[in-house]
């Protein structure tokens, strides 16, 4: 338990830095917010009572108290280009990059868990050679060019879906989630052939152990001594692969969004970027870095269930 709190309050100061960080850096960025909202229009009359309007007149620190104080509130300041409430403009993205990482991520664990224990094994020779020849394959090819080939099959020649036809997540939630399984795919693919071999090694390494021998050869079942011991230890440096996958699967999805049209968090990312949409940019930037740091702590609360000797000063 006292594990667990460390590394949530650890986990909440990250998050303060890098929330201050992100505050900072782009208010030195943007400038004169007021001017740039105001475009043509801008007057020192009307500057400075948009200043007065935005709180822009009053000192960083309190800017920022106040800015993270709304971040738990979705009170995330108002976008220069939009002219709304961030929250009202990123919150329906959040919620597809959400579902579209989600959805990766159980495709990584669904497929590459039981992919890894069978390949670990079984296999020797052409047929192992060729299983890894294949693996490499999926590892090499970027999502980018797999989303290209599924986009060419599935919505081009197939008709399974018409592609930039994504359907409103809150009205139609099951015809969401099948647009989704394909940028899923593509993003999914290369990481699960990177977790098979991670677990095949460790796997493979656990059963050379003397444990396992002195277990087998006191008439364990070797399937139950893999199963209930081998796959446990094994498993420690993969979940902390998994945690880094998760927080890589937002960067992935990115790009998986712009192929397929989809309208989440990283097409908002790329058009705020271009458009300086500073309010907007800072934060997806600080939601992000919220998605990453979290996964680090959920990868270390499960580590430490798994494998007690990880715990940090060995409380309990």
């Amino acid at each position: 338990m006292k594990y667990a709190v460390r590394r949530v309050a650890m986990l909440l100061i990250t998050m303060v830095i890098v929330s201050l960080l992100a505050f900072v850096a782009f208010d030195l960025i943007s400038g004169d917010a007021a001017t740039a909202m105001l475009g043509t229009q801008a007057t020192p009359e009307r500057v400075a009572a948009l200043k007065a309007e935005l709180g822009l007149d009053r000192p960083l620190l309190v800017r920022y108290g106040e800015w993270l104080a709304g971040f738990f509130t979705g009170n995330l300041g108002i976008s220069y280009n939009y002219n709304q409430p961030v929250w009202d403009i990123i919150g329906p993205k959040v919620a597809v990059t959400l579902v579209l990482s989600l959805l990766s991520f159980v495709m990584i664990v669904a497929v590459s868990i039981p992919l890894g224990v069978w390949s670990a094994r079984t296999g020797s020779g052409a047929v192992e050679a060729g299983r890894t020849a294949f693996n490499q394959l999926c590892m090499a090819v970027p999502p980018f060019f797999t989303g290209i080939l599924l986009t060419w099959l599935f919505s081009t020649v197939l008709h399974v879906f018409t592609h930039g036809s994504f359907p409103d997540l809150g009205e139609d939630f099951a015809g969401a989630l099948g647009y989704l399984v394909f940028p899923a795919v593509s993003i999914a693919i290369p990481r699960i052939a990177m977790t098979v071999r991670m677990l095949r090694s460790t796997i493979r390494e656990e059963l050379g152990k003397a444990y396992v021998r002195t277990a087998i050869s006191r008439g364990n079942d070797r399937r139950a001594v893999l199963l209930h011991h081998v796959l446990k230890n094994a498993l420690v440096p993969v979940v902390t692969f998994l945690a880094q996958t998760m927080a890589e699967i937002v960067a992935g999805s990115i790009v998986a969004e712009q192929v397929f049209a989809v309208p989440g968090l990283g097409r908002m990312l790329v058009a705020s970027i271009s458009n300086r949409d500073y309010p907007v940019v800072q934060a997806i930037v600080v939601i992000l870095a919220f998605w990453v740091v979290l996964s680090g702590t959920v990868a270390d609360l499960i580590n430490q269930r798994i494998d007690p000797r990880l715990r940090l000063g060995g409380g309990v």
